[in-house]
């Protein structure tokens, strides 16, 4: 009887106490071929995304004809892509360079917080972006009354402070998971999903946050914004004028290019069915290549950003011409 009462004792202290690994061990490209080439890429890729997206931030901010909710919009995607790259690509470039793909317990979870935070950032700006676009041209006479500075501050900072409480709380719920089996992550960073899979003890509660997620930032963000462009769509019908649906269609151009280089290679992994180094590649890239892609984008069909960067590529010039001259 005495033994019975201290194994159930026994049983029940291994059933509450919670394994947490001192390191983690990421995967990520090991085995892959030419992998010094892709982190080299990575490398460039970073360099560009910062600068990219520097340069967009001070725009915006010192250029006050570009203080509009469009642009308020274009600010906040910039910051989520700085805070993204720098959350994701550093990590993976300290892989390569020391060679070391350990990452101890409490850097694994700050790396996954900040990594999903920007990314939920991202595709909510997206939406906002094309709430914007629906208002100016489905309402265009109302567009100053609806949609204006104070709304879109209030609108971003509720988003904020929205994926905030979601993430924290995502990340929270994974120091109740033990991870007594293996250490071993199979991603390229500390990935929620994967980390999910390795616990020995009971994750139910993490699986329904995890669909919960995955419903609010994966699914309901391009469905609001096929939406969106099919209120556009329909209002561009009732224009009369070929040029003046162009015209309309032109202002949308940087926001369609934008979710499709972010939505597109995420429906294309979803669906694919791939190798895991594949896997891996590819959805590395799928979390790199926007940020990079979208401070180009929206420099090179955005006319007012052009002639600014126009004008001050001028005003440098123009003293170096005048000491040449003399």
């Amino acid at each position: 009887m005495q033994n019975n009462k201290c194994k159930a004792a026994m049983s029940l202290s291994q059933n509450i106490s919670i394994v947490h690994p001192e390191y983690f061990f990421i995967t990520g490209l090991i085995g892959t071929p030419y992998n010094t080439y892709y982190y080299i890429f990575l490398f460039i890729v970073y360099f560009i995304t910062i600068i990219g997206n520097s340069i967009v931030l001070l725009i915006i901010a010192l250029e006050r004809s570009l203080h509009s909710p469009m642009y308020i919009g274009v600010f906040n995607l910039a910051l989520a892509d700085i805070g993204e790259t720098n959350a994701l690509i550093p990590n993976m470039m300290k892989t390569f360079l020391w060679d070391s793909q350990y990452i101890s317990y409490n850097a694994c979870l700050a790396n996954m917080f900040f990594v999903n935070f920007f990314y939920t950032v991202q595709t909510y700006t997206l939406v906002i972006l094309a709430f914007d676009r629906f208002i100016a041209i489905c309402f265009p006479l109302r567009y100053h009354a609806i949609v204006n500075n104070k709304l879109m501050s209030i609108v971003f900072s509720v988003l904020w402070a929205f994926n905030t409480c979601m993430v924290t709380l995502s990340t929270s719920l994974m120091t109740r998971l033990s991870f007594c089996n293996s250490n071993v992550v199979e991603s390229w960073y500390c990935d929620y999903g994967t980390l999910m899979r390795l616990p020995c003890n009971d994750n139910s509660i993490n699986r329904l946050l995890a669909i919960l997620i995955q419903a609010l930032f994966i699914i309901a963000p391009p469905f609001i914004i096929i939406l969106s462009y099919v209120g556009i769509f329909l209002a561009l019908c009732k224009i009369t004028t070929w040029e003046g649906r162009l015209k309309a269609l032109k202002t949308c151009v940087s926001h369609l290019l934008v979710v499709g280089s972010f939505f597109l290679p995420i429906i294309c992994i979803l669906l694919a069915s791939t190798t895991t180094n594949a896997r891996i590649i590819s959805g590395s890239l799928s979390i790199a290549l926007p940020p990079m892609l979208n401070p180009i984008i929206y420099v090179l069909n955005t006319a007012k950003i052009k002639d600014l960067i126009r004008k001050m590529l001028n005003n440098r010039s123009a003293p170096i011409r005048g000491n040449v001259s003399k």
